[in-house]
């Protein structure tokens, strides 16, 4: 009784997790390059079930069948009363109960990275991921990655997002717009290449600012983007506020091959725990969606509440067979 207490308890522990994951998605249903969270469901370690003194010593139901060998020498056979509701009481054949679950928890809480609608705006600094890839920003805490590509050039002439973090170039450098260069002519290649007109950059000591220069009809490239993937979908986890950070253990290190040592950990890296070119491709102008089905979010809410309200029930009903057992089975014998 107790034990069904807690599978009880744990099924609305876990559906309560489940909804708070399905709030979150509905509630970034409008936000850019934003991916679903899935929770993956793992049930507690099952319980092999037998009955009390269903074998003997000599491992048969209880009693010696020795020198019996049928259920006809034993003087009963398989319509005999013990053969109720197809369970098997034979002594030459070991009863099977089976398993008894014990609930099931929140093993993970899965991303689900697949691709959003993509949106056209026109907007020069609009980048939409196409396939597999995210964008590296710096942040205060450090480099980081996002699929939001609604960026916009600040005063200074740097590719920002809406956080005023950074877009990163391969080498790890801010990416700077010269101020003499107008948004219609900066043009962004798939693999993330920035170009613009002139032949070079330099500073120009009359304006004190970054500028274009040479042949204003021809294009130069200024940077490339740091446009990364990850071959392990665990290499990265949610941060908040639409990016993701690298997994390291404590010492700052990236994650072990698997299967390795971790007192060599530092020394031996999951190769595809590190950022490498995307596979992807970057389409400028344009914006991916977030991955969520608001209709099928919604169902699944609804379908989680009467899960929860299931298993709520359940919970009063052990509660109920529990106060009569103490209140009055008790009493039976007075």
């Amino acid at each position: 009784m107790w034990r069904g207490l807690y599978t009880a308890a744990t099924g609305m522990m876990s559906e309560q997790k489940r909804t708070d994951v399905i709030a979150t998605n509905l509630a970034n249903a409008a936000t850019h390059g934003y991916k679903r969270d899935v929770t993956i469901h793992k049930e507690f370690h099952p319980m092999l079930i037998k009955r009390i003194n269903d074998y003997g010593e000599n491992g048969s139901l209880g009693v010696s069948t020795a020198p019996f060998n049928s259920l006809a020498e034993l003087g009963t056979s398989k319509e005999d009363v013990t053969q109720i509701k197809g369970f098997n009481a034979d002594p030459f054949k070991h009863p099977n109960i089976g398993e008894l679950g014990l609930g099931d928890r929140i093993d993970e809480i899965a991303v689900d990275y697949g691709q959003g609608a993509i949106e056209s705006t026109g907007n020069t600094y609009d980048l939409a991921i196409v396939g597999d890839g995210f964008f590296a920003v710096q942040t205060p805490e450090g480099v980081r990655y996002s699929r939001n590509g609604a960026f916009f050039k600040n005063t200074q002439g740097y590719l920002q997002d809406i956080r005023g973090y950074n877009l990163l170039d391969t080498a790890g450098n801010p990416i700077r717009i010269p101020a003499n260069v107008p948004d219609s002519r900066v043009v962004i290649t798939g693999n993330g290449i920035v170009s613009i007109p002139g032949t070079e950059v330099r500073l120009n000591p009359v304006t004190n600012r970054w500028e274009a220069f040479g042949n204003m009809d021809l294009h130069q490239n200024l940077a490339q983007i740091q446009f990364v993937e990850f071959g392990d979908r665990l290499a990265t986890q949610k941060q908040g506020d639409n990016l993701f950070y690298l997994v390291n253990d404590n010492d700052g290190n990236p994650p072990a091959a698997q299967g390795v040592n971790p007192d060599v950990r530092a020394r031996i890296m999951n190769p595809d725990a590190q950022p490498r070119p995307a596979s992807g491709e970057i389409l400028q102008g344009s914006l991916e969606k977030s991955n969520i089905a608001i209709v099928s979010e919604m169902v699944e809410l609804i379908h989680n509440h009467r899960m929860y309200d299931a298993n709520a029930k359940a919970v009063q009903t052990q509660d109920t067979m529990l106060d009569k057992s103490v209140n009055e089975v008790g009493n039976v014998g007075g």
